[in-house]
């Protein structure tokens, strides 16, 4: 048998630092270098490498996104810092509560804010060890979720190594795992030409693929991811959440672009009703805007109460409001007898 020439160990690397810096391209960057035909010959060639070369696999190698043997449960993980939870608010009086709150917290100073759109999808948290995805998780019940490391390596717009030659040694990013509105009825479609049941929103199907024993089941399924925080970070040094925001986009993280910073609450409010008036027109189910103090000092300062920050807060856009008509009613009756009215809208 052929052993490992430092030629093949070469072309090994080339390969798969081509193939990601493509995946990058196409599913973060929006701008393809080369026909699909094309990265399929690349990607063939590296299977075909590692496939007569096993010792050469590696955790980060994009032929892993496919997925690998079931699971047959999900073990625990502890978050290195607690996920927390965000307040929520409807109302435009008490977001101005919450801006006199923060400035009252941080004894009048002077700060600006970020603002971005709330995507509806589900929280995660990714760990990478010295620029290599580790381990990925659920936000469970914020100090301990379940370990879905094998299913979020399938999703195409999270890399499986960081895009920097000097990687922080530690980074526990969190983020969002979504479908698009596109995907999202795609997935649909296909379900109900296989009979079977299709999912009621993007959320509740990027939840349902999360949540797989069968990663191949999640390969199949069109996630995508979006950063925007961090817990635990090592060996890097970020002043606001807005420099932290870029930085993730250096080492090939998404983030979300409408992103933006607010020097005070009337660009807030204008920010607000800006999101919400594109609302429809965007790839994905947002149901608000998340506000955070940019400052990471200042954040220290403000503090946390037993599950959610005292600097930021989800300001959530009203219900989607339609007009039926009731065409029927009718009653059902239980097991035990009891009528229960059903409206046919």
């Amino acid at each position: 048998m052929q052993g490992i020439t430092p030629d093949i160990r070469k072309r090994v690397d080339e390969l798969r630092n081509e193939i990601s810096r493509h995946n990058r391209l196409y599913y973060i960057d929006a701008a393809p270098e080369i026909s699909d035909r094309e990265y399929d010959r690349l990607y063939r060639e590296l299977q075909d490498l590692e496939a007569k070369f096993p010792e050469l696999l590696t955790p980060d190698s994009p032929t892993l996104r496919v997925g690998g043997d079931p699971l047959e449960q999900f073990e625990h993980v502890e978050h290195a810092i607690p996920m927390m939870s965000l307040d929520n608010t409807y109302s435009r009086d008490e977001l101005v509560d919450f801006d006199k709150r923060v400035r009252k917290l941080l004894g009048g100073r002077d700060f600006d804010y970020v603002l971005e759109p709330k995507i509806d999808g589900v929280a995660v948290s990714v760990r990478y060890d010295d620029g290599v995805l580790s381990v990925g998780s659920t936000r469970g019940n914020g100090a301990v979720g379940d370990n879905i490391t094998a299913n979020l390596r399938t999703i195409r717009s999270l890399p499986l190594r960081l895009g920097t030659a000097s990687p922080p040694a530690v980074l526990e990013v969190r983020g969002e795992v979504f479908m698009t509105k596109s995907g999202f009825a795609r997935l649909n479609e296909a379900n109900r030409e296989a009979g079977l049941q299709p999912f009621a929103n993007p959320r509740n199907a990027a939840a349902g693929s999360l949540k797989q024993l069968d990663p191949k089941v999640t390969a199949s399924r069109p996630l995508k991811f979006a950063a925007y925080a961090f817990g635990e970070l090592i060996g890097e040094s970020v002043a606001t959440q807005w420099d932290f925001l870029q930085r993730l986009k250096e080492w090939g993280l998404p983030v979300n672009q409408f992103s933006k910073r607010c020097r005070d609450l009337d660009e807030v409010m204008a920010y607000y009703h800006d999101v919400l008036a594109r609302r429809e027109k965007l790839p994905y189910e947002i149901d608000g805007v998340v506000v955070k103090v940019n400052d990471f000092l200042l954040q220290a300062e403000a503090g946390i109460r037993a599950r959610s920050p005292r600097w930021a807060i989800a300001w959530k856009f009203p219900p989607h409001e339609e007009r039926t008509r009731v065409l029927d009613i009718e009653i059902q009756v239980g097991r035990t007898g009891a009528l229960t009215p059903v409206a046919r809208l």
